[in-house]
């Protein structure tokens, strides 16, 4: 009696479903169509629990109202073991609700059979798994690529499953939670849907090691109370500093996930204190800027923790998950991570893939590249062969549904999954920290290969090692082009730091001086720019520049920024200073018209203007700029660090201007400083061809072994500039590469 009271109370019905089920009319009236059609057919069937069988498909159908999806697809839900489990077909479906949910519900039911025979293979052919990985990848997503709903559905199905293992027995409940730990976590990590990835780990986490879980459990749930009455005091001071800067958040206490716990106390062989996450909040703002603004309070607010810090937003990872985490030591010293991220950002990491999909009524904003790249691959299946060879399979879908990432292959034969533009390097920090340490070079289909290649889909690689290499800084410069993963500058950056601090500051300043150099900026202080990049101690940001967590064009943007107010404040002083100047001395001159625009400049307030780059500084794209208003040959464009500028007693000549719309190109000369050898100028040359950039002069001064050459390249803008640098400046025999500053 009391069992059945405990069913009694945790029964669902079709009006739950209908509740929470998005669109008209019509689409509720579908969905109670399919409750009926799916109630009669599994009449007098229980589960092993004892409750209806009924009770599993509305639960399934209501995990999926979680996530918003269509009515079509509810109406799947509720019908999906129609044909596996009771006397009805696929064409009975067909007749009665039409091919599209006939065909999510075929799709359930073909997929369930891929996975027993994927797992089947897994199990009883170990030395073969590798060879089988291609085969694998080609029957999970082959449902998914048909309609991705299908494989949501099976999702759904396998969460409300692993949640009744109760009634099962010891084997088939251990089968069970293997399968969902190897295939069904990944699967739903793939689709980007968070919230179930989480409860299926944790889940097939408790049956396969419940020990471990229960331990980890109690000690949470000892330190329960006191966690939550710490949280809510640091959400509190959050949202108060937030609510001073104007900022709106929803600021809440992020659940925890049992194996997620786990997995990082394995992985840093670390305790349960140790790991940052066991205390957690989460801030939901509506911008981008304003996640970034959220990271400066809490920065103020408290102590970042090294090395903990990711920038999903910056880099997202591969299904789409986007936000920024945060481990600090707040109050009392307590460790605390702390997630932000945008509403649409929260709402794809706890949808994934159901946050894409467009509703009838679009009532969500729909992503129309991710709905072209499922057409697009839906049409390519349907003139595929679905049993032909895999490995041709995969490579027909590629250029559609893979686009945005490349599969690699060890000299094994394993899959390599990486981001488009990855490198060897990114690819040996995939495989093993170590192995990225110790890499220095690389063979590609059985070729060398710099370290800096751009691996495609189907490349063959193998890491040559060496057992005191160590990793180099070059690696971290995004000018060249090293890494392209988020893990591998994690990595780097972390064996950085490790490494001894007065050389690491020694290395930051050479850096820092070359750069300046580079730039034409080696009068400025390092304090200075210390300051500008948010450092109260020259040692602190020169040490930081040498663990690789500064590089140049960072600090040239910031640079910059401070060069432009500098220059602002010597030019208001100036004009205070010659105030009592005769303002009109040339004014007849000034009220000529002049003819129109040559170069792409705003200028503030008036139209129809010459204007032409003054010789004595060259300005270029991106750079501080000022106009000075000419006797009758319009108006020069200085930058606005130029002497001739700041020293100018004619302040009421300079005049606001700004960098138009479109893209120009500005002569900027450089001189390269080199030990001389053969085909140096030729592989000079061949830089400043890769990055797009004309030449408009080459000149060649040599004495004996020792030669400068002077360029003119046309450069757009300052990044192109800095990039432009480091690529000389890295080829053998160059000694210095710096911009001519007249």
């Amino acid at each position: 009696m009391v069992a059945d009271e405990k069913v009694e109370r945790r029964m669902l019905t079709i009006e739950d479903v209908l509740t929470r089920t998005e669109g008209p009319e019509a689409d509720r009236a579908l969905v109670k169509r399919a409750y009926a059609f799916a109630h009669a057919a599994h009449e007098g069937q229980r589960r092993k629990s004892g409750e209806p069988y009924i009770q599993h498909c509305l639960a399934v159908a209501m995990l999926l109202t979680d996530v918003r999806l269509d009515a079509e697809t509810i109406a799947a839900a509720l019908l999906h073991d129609v044909v596996e489990d009771t006397g009805f077909s696929i064409s009975d479906l067909e007749k009665e609700f039409g091919p599209a949910i006939a065909n999510m519900v075929d799709g359930v039911t073909k997929l369930e059979k891929k996975f027993k025979q994927i797992d089947s293979l897994g199990r009883e052919l170990e030395d073969e798994r590798d060879e089988q990985e291609t085969e694998s990848l080609r029957k999970m997503f082959l449902a998914m690529a048909r309609d991705a709903r299908v494989t949501l559905i099976k999702l759904a199905d396998r969460l409300h499953n692993m949640r009744t293992l109760e009634p099962l027995t010891y084997h088939r409940r251990q089968a069970l939670a293997s399968e969902t730990m190897t295939i069904y976590a990944p699967l739903a990590y793939r689709l980007g849907v968070w919230r179930w990835k989480w409860q299926l780990e944790d889940l097939a986490f408790q049956e396969l090691d419940p020990e471990t879980y229960e331990r980890i459990v109690k000690k949470l749930v000892t330190t329960r109370s006191e966690r939550q009455v710490e949280i809510n005091t640091h959400i509190s001071l959050l949202r108060h500093h937030l609510w001073l800067e104007g900022i709106q958040a929803d600021i809440q206490g992020r659940p925890k996930h049992i194996y997620s716990i786990y997995r990082k106390m394995q992985r840093k062989h670390v305790g349960l204190e140790q790991v940052y996450d066991t205390q957690a909040v989460r801030v939901i703002v509506d911008s981008v800027a304003d996640c970034y603004h959220v990271m400066g309070v809490v920065h103020g607010l408290w102590t970042p923790i090294p090395g903990e810090f990711d920038d999903y937003i910056a880099t997202p990872k591969d299904n789409g998950y986007q936000s920024l985490h945060i481990a600090v030591r707040g109050l009392e010293g307590k460790t605390l991570e702390v997630q932000i991220r945008t509403h649409h950002m929260h709402r794809i990491a706890e949808n994934g893939i159901a946050a894409h999909w467009q509703y009838k009524e679009g009532t969500l904003r729909h992503d129309p590249l991710f709905e072209r790249q499922i057409a697009n691959l839906r049409a390519q299946i349907e003139g595929s062969n679905s049993e032909e060879d895999a490995g041709k399979f995969v490579e027909a879908l590629k250029e559609e549904f893979f686009q945005d990432r490349v599969y690699t292959l060890t000299p094994k034969g394993k899959i390599i999954d990486l981001p488009v533009g990855s490198t060897p390097i990114d690819f040996a920090y995939h495989i093993h920290t170590e192995i990225g340490h110790r890499a220095r070079g690389a063979k590609v289909n059985g070729r060398w290969m710099g370290l800096d290649y751009a691996l495609r889909t189907g490349d063959q690689v193998e890491i040559v090692t060496a057992k005191k290499a160590a990793p180099s800084r070059d690696w971290l410069n995004p000018a060249l082009g090293y890494v392209k993963t988020g893990r591998a500058r994690s990595k780097i950056r972390q064996w950085l730091r490790k490494q001894d601090r007065e050389k690491n500051i020694a290395i930051g300043r050479a850096i820092l001086e070359r750069e300046l150099r580079r730039l034409g900026m080696d009068e400025m202080a390092h304090e200075a720019v210390a300051v500008l990049m948010g450092y109260e101690d020259l040692n602190d940001f020169l040490a930081a520049i040498g663990f690789g967590d500064e590089h140049s064009h960072h600090i040239a943007s910031k640079i910059l920024e401070a060069q432009q107010a500098e220059a602002r404040r010597k030019i208001l002083e100036a004009q205070e200073r010659d105030e009592d100047d005769d303002e009109t001395q040339d004014q007849g001159e000034e009220q000529r018209p002049l003819p129109q625009v040559e170069h792409d400049i705003h200028v503030l307030g008036t139209g129809g203007f010459l204007t032409r780059m003054a010789q004595c500084c060259n300005p270029i794209r991106g750079e501080p700029i000022i106009g000075y208003v000419t006797r009758g040959r319009g108006i020069t464009v200085h930058r606005r660090d130029c002497p001739n500028v700041i020293n100018t007693p004619d302040t009421e000549r300079l005049i606001e201007v700004s960098w138009g719309t479109e893209t120009h190109t500005f002569p900027v000369p450089l001189v390269v400083h080199v030990y001389d050898r053969p085909g140096l100028l030729h592989d000079i040359t061949g830089e400043i061809k890769d990055g797009g950039i004309n030449i408009s002069s080459v000149t060649v001064s040599k004495r004996r072994n020792l030669a400068n050459i002077y360029l003119t390249l046309e450069i757009s803008d300052v990044s192109q500039l800095a990039w432009v640098l480091t690529r000389i400046g890295r080829l053998p025999n160059v000694i210095e590469v710096r911009r001519q500053v007249q």
